[in-house]
């Protein structure tokens, strides 16, 4: 990388994963937090209970992976 180009490419890069990843770690905790309160409150609805939260975390994980690709797309191609 060239200079302040390559400086500035790195800063964003490291913004972007970051505040990608703080989004979703943190819906992910809740997520589970709440389905465990779930399942211990109704032991009966474990199952679409457990099914739900594995959807919900599979969207949320999704958004940390769209920011890791855009990291990687400021810094090797922009």
């Amino acid at each position: 990388m060239e200079g302040i180009t390559g400086d500035v490419k790195t800063l964003a890069a490291a913004i972007s994963i970051a505040v990608g990843g703080l989004g979703p770690g943190l819906a992910i905790g809740m997520l589970a937090a709440k389905a465990m309160e779930a399942i211990g409150r109704n032991p009966e609805a474990r199952g679409p209970i457990q099914q739900n939260m594995i959807l919900g975390l599979a969207f949320a994980e999704a958004i940390a992976i769209y920011a890791f690709l855009m990291a990687l797309i400021i810094i090797f191609v922009a």
